[in-house]
């Protein structure tokens, strides 16, 4: 068979609806959207400056919360910047291996973002249940080795992806109903026996959720039962002080997954802009908050933060 002959059984380029039943609105919908994406890239940025600057803060704890800031924004422009152009401009088109791309890039800094707090729960475990060993095993080497570890799982998880649907015939057409290339929404337009792909999704998706929330509420318990030993009220709510920030992170990345979860099998027959929005929120919400949060409930950033804005004339 000649080259000629043979034919692509992808689409050249997709085309993104946006929020499928709030076309009318996407003008609106768009206001919050930029707002929330411009507010993460500051407060991000902001924290990123304030812990490169100040050396009191390069310690595992602030390292580890530098990588979470970096990748907060990184997850939403991932897909942000396309949303908006096609809110503003109905500029819809996406080319069929960038949308592979953006689907790559879009969950494996999900799966990247689960880890590191993960990570700094660990860090939390040694800090507070063996103190006098927190130097010497939250060493440099340990804290390449784990950033290594959560790349590299990141990686090879959601590599084949993009391969499995590279290969699907897609003969539904070419029009995600999504404002972004989303795994499952790209599924759907694929014919043939998608059963592999779509499990293989879900299971990496539950499997990194499950297991990393079972570490994390593990070395909480862990955390609690150290805390409740100490002798003194203020040691313990000094203890506890130092977890408050990374508790909040914690509940900012995963409750909206869980939402966005149970919503999908309990509201099965919701409008689509339902679990849309809701899953817009997942990728908004976790980096907003989290420099708030971080800002707020650390004492040594919430200083040089205040110190940035509020200096006085010497």
């Amino acid at each position: 068979m000649s080259a000629s002959n043979i034919t692509s059984t992808h689409p050249a380029v997709f085309f993104l609806m946006g929020i499928p039943g709030l076309e009318h609105l996407h003008i609106w919908i768009s206001i919050p959207f930029c707002s929330a994406y411009t507010l993460a890239l500051l407060g991000s940025c902001t924290l990123l400056f304030i812990i490169q600057a100040d050396t009191a803060l390069h310690k595992p704890m602030y390292l580890f919360l530098a990588v979470l800031a970096a990748i907060d924004p990184v997850v939403s422009s991932t897909t942000l910047p396309k949303m908006l152009a096609v809110f503003w401009f109905r500029h819809r088109e996406i080319n069929f291996y960038a949308c592979l791309v953006q689907m790559f890039f879009l969950h494996s800094f999900s799966i990247v973002e689960s880890a590191v707090l993960l990570a700094t729960a660990f860090d939390r475990y040694v800090a507070i249940c063996k103190p006098l060993h927190y130097t010497t095993v939250l060493t440099g080497p340990l804290i390449t080795k784990i950033g290594m570890a959560v790349v590299t799982r990141a990686v090879t998880r959601m590599t084949p992806l993009p391969f499995l649907l590279r290969r699907f015939h897609y003969c539904r057409g070419p029009v995600i109903a999504h404002c972004c290339c989303e795994h499952m929404a790209v599924v759907r337009l694929a014919c043939g026996d998608t059963r592999f792909s779509s499990i293989y999704g879900i299971a990496v998706a539950m499997f990194i959720v499950v297991l990393d929330l079972l570490f994390v509420v593990l070395s909480y318990v862990f955390i609690l039962r150290a805390v409740l030993q100490l002798a003194s009220q203020e040691a313990r709510y000094k203890a506890c002080g130092t977890c408050v920030s990374h508790i909040g992170a914690i509940l900012a990345f995963y409750t909206p997954v869980v939402i966005s979860s149970v919503m999908h099998r309990v509201a099965r027959r919701a409008a689509p802009h339902v679990h849309i929005l809701l899953a817009n929120f997942y990728l908004l919400f976790p980096p907003v908050v989290n420099p708030i949060i971080y800002g707020v409930k650390t004492k040594q950033i919430r200083e040089r933060v205040l110190g940035l804005f509020l200096r006085k004339d010497v």
